[in-house]
């Protein structure tokens, strides 16, 4: 994410930063949705490349985004937006973790963890990568869906 951030920002100056950002989405949700075929055989390469593909797509989502909605702000208002990305951020990462929390009192309940609860922590996995891949699904669309930087609509801010 750190190093390609910034090109995915000043990609954002150029090009429509829902199109970049809708693209890094579905980069994401991609990663994800290949995830769900892991298995105990995968190899640790291909789990690493997985990552670096979803931190790359981490990194054309949410540079734009931000771009996007800083420059829908007049600038008394930059404390405001910031904080609400930061909330924003906060509470998806909560949500991601309450699921994974329900899927794992869910499939395992009281079962300690061992080495042969494994079957079951996989399942936990496989579910998790459906759901998160879903979200991102429905994340690109509703990225793709917002305004146009270059309209007069989305231009005034608040």
């Amino acid at each position: 994410m750190a190093s390609l951030s910034s090109l995915a920002g000043a990609l954002s100056d150029r090009i429509e930063p829902r199109i970049v950002a809708s693209f890094g989405m579905g980069l994401t949700g991609l990663g994800l949705f290949m995830f769900i075929f892991l298995t105990p055989a995968t190899s640790l390469w291909l789990i690493i490349a997985n990552l670096v593909f979803i931190g790359a797509g981490l990194s054309f989502f949410a540079s734009p985004n931000n771009n996007a909605i800083m420059s829908s702000v007049k600038p008394r208002f930059y404390g405001i937006a910031s904080s609400s990305i930061s909330t924003m951020r906060l509470v998806g990462q909560s949500t991601s973790m309450a699921i994974a929390g329900l899927l794992i009192s869910h499939y395992m309940g009281t079962s300690a963890l061992t080495s042969s609860s494994a079957g079951m922590l996989a399942e936990v996995a496989h579910t998790a990568f459906v759901i998160y891949a879903l979200l991102c699904l429905t994340g690109i669309f509703a990225s793709l869906k917002r305004g146009s930087m270059n309209t007069e609509t989305t231009a005034g801010g608040i």
